[in-house]
């Protein structure tokens, strides 16, 4: 595994190919980052088995938490998503949340208002 891989937690993880959620994924993987999906609903993506964010699965080594759930769904996660110790959180478009980007930033951990996708086409993830 190269030194740039950023093992990444997906938020709001689904199997659904027209989702960004899904689409992130995809390029991560072809980037050769590996990813914790995690959410709701069951299914696999790449791979990867959709973990119940209910069951507050234990993830070592978090380097990127990406959300796509809206500020609505976030305050009932904030605890657990911190504790997974990231160190950073992107908050794709539609999932911008004032209150928990600063939790995020008092828990030491880089909070941006970014695109997951974009960063990675970009060369900036």
């Amino acid at each position: 595994m190269d030194k740039t891989n950023k093992k990444t937690v997906i938020v709001g993880a689904t199997t659904n190919p027209s989702r960004y959620a899904f689409m992130a994924a995809e390029k991560l993987v072809e980037n050769h980052h590996e990813i914790v999906p995690i959410g709701v609903k069951s299914g696999e993506v790449f791979g990867e088995p959709i973990l119940n964010i209910g069951n507050r699965p234990l993830i070592g080594d978090v380097d990127t938490i990406t959300l796509y759930i809206g500020p609505q769904h976030q305050p009932e996660h904030y605890e657990y998503l911190l504790s997974l110790k990231p160190k950073r959180v992107i908050f794709n478009p539609g999932t911008e949340n004032v209150e928990f980007e600063k939790k995020v930033e008092e828990s030491g951990a880089e909070a941006l208002e970014a695109c997951t996708l974009v960063m990675l086409s970009t060369g900036q993830y």
